[in-house]
């Protein structure tokens, strides 16, 4: 049974959940512990590392994008503290993000004719753009949108800035309790997402890939290295607890919190 989701996204980044119904989505799930890990944003509303939402603890977490030879990486950092580097990285990283969101909306208006309404604040991100791209008059649903418009080498997208795995590793541990690596088996090359995960705190292993995946090449590193186990849903929409840890591997977790 999942009693910890340790990835949750909300409406700071690209999800949908929000501070206030965490709760209850929590509630009705069973899960006891959420982790906040919006993508390269602190929650502004998070002051503490770990606080209590009308009985749910909250984790507050980041996931980090980072480069890392010939892949991108994801990151996750828990109960994170708000130091002057991390506040700086994210900071430059949001900036970064609002140009390229513009960018990429005058590329989809200029390709489609259609006119978008995107609020250019930080936590922009695609998936916002491809809600706003089929709610227009352009012919695309979201996932189209991806597919034929913004996705990686489509013809509206734009590159944003990704720091290195090294900085972002250095930030993270400053500020943090402890970094992971996300999704390992998402990657291109899980093997060597896998070996940089040894430079790390912790692994993802529960995760919903959709589809059958051999966990055991992550176990496998985080019993050589004893890394913590890591687990969570990924959770975009409104419903947490679809993958996670359950007590026992919670408990690990939380004594390193």
């Amino acid at each position: 049974m999942v009693v910890a989701d340790l990835h949750v996204h909300t409406t700071n980044s690209d999800g949908q959940l929000t501070l206030e119904t965490i709760p209850d989505a929590a509630a009705e799930a069973g899960v006891e512990v959420v982790a906040v890990t919006d993508h390269d944003r602190l929650h502004p509303e998070l002051s503490e590392p770990i606080s209590e939402r009308d009985g749910t603890t909250v984790i507050h977490g980041i996931e980090l994008r980072v480069e890392a030879g010939q892949q991108r990486l994801d990151l996750l950092g828990y109960a994170a503290r708000r130091t002057e580097r991390l506040e700086a990285l994210t900071e430059r990283l949001q900036e970064n993000r609002i140009e390229r969101a513009r960018e990429i909306i005058e590329n989809v208006e200029e390709e489609t004719g259609a006119s978008l309404s995107v609020e250019l604040t930080p936590g922009v991100g695609r998936p916002h753009i491809a809600r706003a791209i089929a709610d227009s008059d352009a012919p695309y649903d979201y996932r189209e949108a991806f597919a034929d418009l913004i996705g990686d080498d489509q013809p509206c997208y734009v590159p944003r800035e990704i720091p290195a795995f090294e900085e972002g590793v250095s930030v993270l541990r400053e500020a943090c309790s402890v970094v992971g690596l996300a999704h390992p088996f998402r990657y291109d090359d899980p093997t060597a997402a896998l070996e940089r995960a040894r430079e790390l705190d912790a692994v993802e292993v529960p995760y919903p890939y959709g589809k059958a995946v051999d966990r055991q090449p992550a176990v496998a590193v985080a019993d050589e290295e004893g890394l913590l186990v890591t687990g969570g849903s990924d959770a975009h929409e409104l419903e947490v607890g679809i993958d996670g840890l359950d007590a026992e591997q919670y408990r690990a977790v939380e004594s390193a919190l």
